[in-house]
């Protein structure tokens, strides 16, 4: 009876403890959400509205146009692209998420480089703008990247009292190879590179990533028609020197290497196109004692890049 007046009396009893299960219920949950990211803020409100309106203005295009805007998805895509530097306009962050490791260092590294905005959205939303991809709460907006003109490489080269040193691309699809060939180009002191307009890789958060930040420096054209650009090239007094397996010389057989020079690499597998190989003043091969057939753009082009730059020392 007395048992039963203290459970009517609401007072409570002894009770089992949880044998510290529920520490973890105890344990913090990370440092505090910057404004920008809590519901009600002011800051949250205006980083709002700024995203809506970066995603609805269309951007203004230059000589070489721009490319559309990028969406990179899921936490370790997101975070990389941040470590590594590639341009982002807006981090779009799932509501209630499950707040790991991933989470606070993408969190922390977008707001330390600034200039981007913190967005947190619905999931149903998150789905929608990435078509329903695995974003695992986190997307990032990449802005789009504003080409060059080929004019310009060459103008740029003649500002600095230089030679000329370019690499285009023909048929190049993969935008790490790309990434690459502007790595290379900015190591041994080229100018650019110039991409077609259409059936080629253009500047995507991948490209950026190979590049490890080297295409903030290292601008990148885009040619409407490549072979009316490397005919244009070949009007200014630029060698234009394409790479060929077939080619009739080898690079270290050949003289204009040390001069104005556009290099011009093909795809892995097709090499050059016909109407561009027909437009390059020389067809060279890269000799290869191993008996490989082929190289990969950014490792052929990086070869004779040095070779350039090694004569023009």
């Amino acid at each position: 009876m007395a048992a039963n007046n203290r459970r009517m009396s609401g007072k409570k009893g002894a009770q089992v403890g949880s044998g510290g299960q529920r520490r973890k219920g105890l344990e913090g949950k990370g440092p505090t959400p910057p404004a920008e990211m809590r519901k009600g803020h002011k800051k949250n409100r205006v980083a709002g509205a700024k995203a809506k309106q970066s995603v609805r203005r269309p951007a203004p295009r230059g000589r070489g146009g721009k490319s559309t805007s990028e969406l990179v998805v899921g936490r370790n895509p997101v975070f990389e692209a941040l470590r590594e530097g590639v341009p982002a306009t807006t981090l779009y962050v799932q509501q209630f998420i499950d707040n790991d490791e991933r989470v606070r260092e993408a969190l922390q590294l977008a707001a330390e480089r600034g200039g981007i905005n913190l967005m947190e959205a619905p999931r149903p939303e998150l789905d929608r703008m990435t078509n329903g991809l695995n974003h695992q709460g986190l997307v990032l907006q990449v802005p789009p990247y504003e080409y060059a003109h080929p004019e310009d490489l060459a103008a740029e080269a003649a500002d600095a009292g230089e030679d000329p040193l370019i690499v285009a691309l023909d048929g190049v699809t993969d935008p790490r190879n790309l990434g690459a060939v502007v790595r290379s180009v900015s190591a041994f002191g080229g100018h650019g590179v110039v991409v077609p307009e259409r059936r080629a890789a253009g500047m995507t958060a991948g490209a950026w990533k190979t590049s490890a930040g080297t295409a903030a420096r290292t601008p990148v054209a885009r040619a409407t028609n490549l072979t009316r650009a490397l005919e244009s090239y070949k009007k200014a007094g630029i060698t234009v020197v394409g790479l060929a397996a077939d080619g009739e010389a080898e690079i270290g057989e050949l003289d204009a290497l040390g001069g104005p020079l556009v290099i011009v690499v093909g795809s892995e597998g097709r090499g050059l196109s016909r109407l561009v190989g027909e437009t390059c003043d020389f067809r060279v091969r890269i000799p290869m004692p191993g008996g490989a057939e082929s190289l990969n753009a950014g490792v052929a082009a990086g070869i004779v890049l040095y070779e350039a730059a090694r004569r023009r020392v």
